[in-house]
């Protein structure tokens, strides 16, 4: 809390004009509110055959509350920035395609770790997932996920997008995703990398989608990865 605290002072005290800084300050305070919640117990995470397997709790009130927070906090983000409007890409105009585009990236996420899965018993990859828990479930992946989204492939992706192309921007994106992950991996947990390979993979496929539809196809893609790896239904 203190060093959220300090955070928050930082920003406040930032000139209007500055950017880079503003970003560095919103990507840190999620990846220190989202690190600190880990050791908290609001999800598990594992490995078994060199993927990532995770977990939430099987309380359908708390999912939807972190959801709603989540969502909340995002807005607030998003109102309070309102100079880096012009970063965030939320859609391309074919909304069919851009959707189709979002499942498409969560099913070419989603196909190796199943693979994988296939070979390890559900019980040493977090065991079986109650039904009345995956419609929170699938809310909380999706709102929660929207956050990151925004942070990264919104506005990092589309600052860095200016300054040095779509593609090389895209790539940008997935590193500084998957580096933001390295204290998960490493010091909240024992993982290693196995979180990072991940978080790399899946980055690069948001920040793909991101790039061709925007920020709510690859919130798509990202929610429904994360839902159907922690839902028990592969």
């Amino acid at each position: 809390m203190p060093g959220l605290l300090l955070l928050i002072l930082a920003y406040l005290l930032l000139p209007k004009q500055t950017v880079e800084a503003r970003l560095f300050i919103l990507v840190l305070g999620f990846i220190l509110i989202r690190d600190a919640m880990t050791p908290l117990g609001f999800w598990k995470l594992g490995a078994a055959g060199q993927t990532v397997w995770l977990r939430f709790p099987d309380d359908g009130w708390l999912l939807v509350t972190l959801g709603v927070m989540s969502l909340i906090l995002t807005f607030g983000i998003v109102l309070a920035n309102k100079r880096l409007l012009n970063l965030l890409f939320w859609c391309g105009k074919g909304r069919t395609a851009s959707a189709i585009a979002g499942l498409l990236g969560a099913l070419v996420v989603v196909v190796p770790c199943a693979l994988i899965y296939s070979f390890i018993d559900m019980e040493a990859r977090g065991g079986a997932v109650p039904a009345y828990v995956l419609l929170p479930l699938l809310f909380m992946a999706l709102a929660g996920n929207f956050m990151e989204e925004v942070l990264f492939r919104g506005y990092l992706q589309g600052y860095f997008e200016r300054i040095s192309g779509p593609l090389k921007a895209a790539l940008i994106s997935a590193i500084l995703f998957a580096s933001g992950h390295i204290f998960l991996a490493l010091t909240v947990t024992d993982i290693g990398a196995p979180i990072l390979i991940f978080t790399l993979y899946e980055g690069i496929v948001c920040a793909y989608v991101r790039m061709k539809y925007g920020i709510l196809p690859s919130t798509l893609t990202h929610g429904l990865a994360i839902f159907t790896l922690s839902s028990g239904l592969i």
